[in-house]
Parts: C-alpha cells; sequence; structure tokens
C-alpha cells in the first residue's frame, strides 16, 4: 500500500492498483483512521412489556396441571377459546428460555446405551457364524449363492455353493 501512496501522484490510483491487483477500496479502507466500538447502551424497557405480575402469571399458568405437558402455542389457542389472553405464544417461549425450561416438555423416554454383544465359545459347537453371498456367474444374470456356515472355536466348517 506504501508503493501505491508514494506513485500515486505521478500514475494514478487506479492504474496502480489495476497492476498491483489490489481493489482500491481496501486502498481507500486503510487510509482510513482506526474506529473504536464503543458498547451500546442497554435497550429500554418496551412500552408493552410485561411487568414482573404478569410474567409470573404466564409462567404459572405454563406450569399448571392442566398445561404442564402442552406447547406455548396450544395454550394460547386454548386459553383463546376461553376469550383469555395473557400473552403472545413468541412471549410464552420467551419467558420459558429466561427460566431455562425450553425443552421437550413432554415426558421422553431414556434409552440407555446398550452394549454390542459379545459370544464367547470355550470349546466347539457353542458359537456358530454363517453368511449368504451373491456372487456373479459366467454369464448375464447368472449368480452363485455362496453359503458359509463356520464353527467360532473349532476347525470345522461348511462351505456349500450352488448356481
Amino acid at each position: 500500500m506504501s508503493a501505491i501512496e508514494a506513485a500515486d501522484s505521478e500514475i494514478g490510483t487506479a492504474a496502480l492498483c489495476w497492476s498491483l491487483d489490489v481493489s482500491r477500496a481496501s486502498l481507500y479502507r486503510s487510509r482510513q483512521p482506526e474506529r473504536t466500538q464503543e458498547p451500546k447502551p442497554p435497550r429500554a424497557k418496551h412500552p408493552r412489556a410485561l411487568d414482573p405480575v404478569e410474567r409470573q402469571a404466564v409462567l404459572d399458568m405454563l406450569h399448571s396441571e392442566r398445561f404442564c405437558d402442552q406447547s406455548p402455542a396450544e395454550v394460547h389457542a386454548t386459553l383463546l377459546e376461553e376469550q383469555t389472553y395473557l400473552c403472545a405464544p413468541r412471549t410464552m417461549y420467551r419467558l420459558l428460555k429466561q427460566a431455562h425450561e425450553v425443552r421437550e416438555r413432554r415426558d421422553q423416554l431414556r434409552h440407555p446405551h446398550y452394549t454390542k454383544p459379545e459370544l464367547v465359545a470355550t470349546g466347539p459347537n457353542q458359537v456358530w457364524s454363517w453368511d449368504i453371498t451373491k456372487l456373479k456367474g459366467p454369464i448375464k444374470w447368472a449368480y452363485f449363492h455362496l453359503y458359509v456356515i463356520l464353527d467360532s472355536c473349532g476347525a470345522r466348517g461348511y462351505v456349500e455353493s450352488r448356481p
């Protein structure tokens, strides 16, 4: 950038940037003084925001026995049918998030982590393994079926092949 600034008056900015494959916007941005980011002041409370008593009333309604397993959208629809309006469903979600309660509200089954079964053979004829494989034959649409049955402990095995 300093080479461009040194020869700028003789040749011109556009030609120098083009010859050095530098964007003119980058050059002009580098000439600007550093900006300091000042922290933004906190937002003022919205005039229609719920006061703490109303917030607690909404949370109590969501925690009630009647609505404990329903989503805020379902709670909102049910209350509207009863001619009651507490707040919008999005506000209910926001209040639940502030209370660290946004999750699947229905009871979920906890599936334990199962380990893969391990078969141990201490002698022959205790654990057997098998596999069936289809192998291509010498002509189109002809296959050989390979059946393999192995005793994992003994040396005996049975292999059959039939077209």
